[in-house]
């Protein structure tokens, strides 16, 4: 009985001067096991040149970015890969910029490895959502010029390996999010994303045509990527050194702000292990975010 008490003391006396263990020690095991759930659904959409700071802690601007990164997975050290936009959106896709530095079209890669090849090959689902792209299965540049599709933003479409029928607009998007594909990757226009038109418009873009599949995805062990593909440099100037807002909503996501180094390459290697899939390119290297799951 004595022993008894003097452990239960003891107990009480370690507890109070290690209160907050019992709030810690989940983050650790979810450090140490290193893994990835394995998500129904992941969605990832891409917007367009804006430093951290222009997004972030903005709710005047972008409302909508701002409560999924309260209600997410906020990363805090995030950054692209390169200048201009087309080598970001194939390092995404493939762990590569394979050798373009600039925003040049076409592009054509053959055989090369890329996310959407390695889904298929596994037996799962891959399909691009473009908003404005004139067809399915376009393949055509587009122009800058306009406030709507360029090709440059579209990665899939020059990789061989992945089928035309991979290359949809994004007015095919399921209304039944069920039917999503594995994993999908949502491209808005050239207003949409930001590139040209406001912020607050792509903030709430995001909310009217993605907002429903957001919710969606907590109680469907499914996740929504937000990133953008560069920050809001022009020739060098007005940057944030490349970090950009990346932020993971959905099932299994633990809230908070996380502050690892990650790029466009650690994304893709996340995503790739969330499937077991080889690993494209620099992703083989990149480390996977395994700290963020509940």
């Amino acid at each position: 009985m004595i022993n008894r008490t003097r452990r239960r003391v003891l107990a009480a006396l370690a507890a109070a001067a290690c209160p907050l263990a019992a709030v810690t020690m989940p983050a650790t095991r979810a450090s140490a096991a290193g893994t990835v759930p394995r998500f129904s659904h992941v969605v990832i959409v891409i917007m367009e040149n804006k430093n951290y700071s222009d997004i972030i802690g903005r709710p005047d601007e972008a409302p909508y970015l701002n409560s999924l990164a309260v209600g997410g997975a906020l990363f805090s050290n995030s950054y692209a890969v390169s200048h201009p936009s087309q080598p970001n959106y194939l390092a995404l896709f493939s762990g590569s910029t394979q050798g373009v530095t600039s925003d040049n079209c076409p592009q054509n890669f053959k055989n090369v490895a890329n996310l959407g090849a390695e889904l298929i090959s596994a037996k799962l689902s891959f399909a691009g959502y473009s908003e404005s792209m004139p067809s399915n299965g376009y393949t055509g540049c587009g122009t800058s010029f306009s406030l709507g599709y360029v090709r440059s933003h579209n990665p899939w479409v020059d990789f061989s390996n992945v089928p035309a029928a991979s290359n949809l607009t994004f007015a095919s998007f399921p209304k039944n999010y069920s039917l999503l594909p594995t994993v999908s990757i949502v491209v808005p226009n050239l207003c949409d994303d930001m590139h040209y038109c406001p912020r607050d418009i792509g903030d709430a873009w995001i909310k009217n045509n993605l907002g429903g599949y957001a919710q969606w995805a907590k109680a469907n062990n499914s996740l929504l990527i937000v990133t953008f593909d560069e920050d809001g440099s022009i020739f060098g100037f007005g940057g944030d050194g490349n970090k950009i807002p990346t932020i993971f909503y959905g099932a299994h996501v633990r809230t908070g702000t996380y502050g690892e180094h990650i790029t466009h390459y650690g994304v893709l290697r996340t995503v790739e292990d969330m499937y077991g899939l080889p690993h494209a390119g620099a992703s083989a290297t990149a480390s996977p975010i395994t700290d963020v799951w509940n």
